[in-house]
């Protein structure tokens, strides 16, 4: 190693002065490209994606307040279903997705302890999944414990992970 540092400082003392000059610029310029590139430039991205996602975020959180409103005059026009007594939530959630059209975007259910489902949905209309939540929660007391929603490349179309729970009768 201390060879070839030997050399290099040998090769570049007998350059002109004129060409160290250009070397010794033009090397400063190879370092700070280098930091750009691999530091500096991926930290940029990575929050310019932060800030746009944010605001994506709240453009859907301004949207949902401004049609709470619709959403809740739609539930309380639901009639109330008649739901077997007994009827297990794997079965309820499956059967109410049906009803709503959601049928084939449900893509899994898994129990979630004795009062509880995760409910996966892909490619499934957002304006359907509200109302059906909706009609979940007044008619059979199916509360959302987390829900997680994310876009598709259509619209109006979303991904969503939801924890349902049913109040213990």
């Amino acid at each position: 190693m201390d060879a070839l540092l030997q050399n290099l400082k040998s090769w570049f003392f007998s350059l002109n002065p004129r060409e160290r000059v250009l070397v010794a610029v033009g090397s400063v310029l190879v370092v700070l490209v280098a930091i750009y590139t691999l530091a500096l430039g991926p930290f940029y991205k990575a929050l310019n994606d932060s800030s746009e996602r944010v605001a994506r975020k709240q453009a859907d959180l301004a949207w949902l307040r401004s049609v709470v409103g619709e959403v809740q005059t739609l539930g309380a026009n639901q009639p109330l279903s008649t739901a077997p007594a007994g009827e297990s939530l794997v079965v309820l959630v499956d059967r109410t997705a049906r009803e709503c059209g959601l049928g084939t975007s449900l893509t899994g259910q898994t129990p979630n302890g004795e009062t509880g489902i995760r409910v996966r949905l892909e490619a499934a209309s957002f304006d359907v999944l509200v109302k059906c939540l909706g009609n979940l929660q007044q008619t059979h007391s199916v509360s959302i414990e987390s829900a997680t929603i994310d876009r598709t490349g259509q619209p109006g179309l979303v991904n969503a992970s939801l924890v349902l729970n049913r109040a213990s009768s």
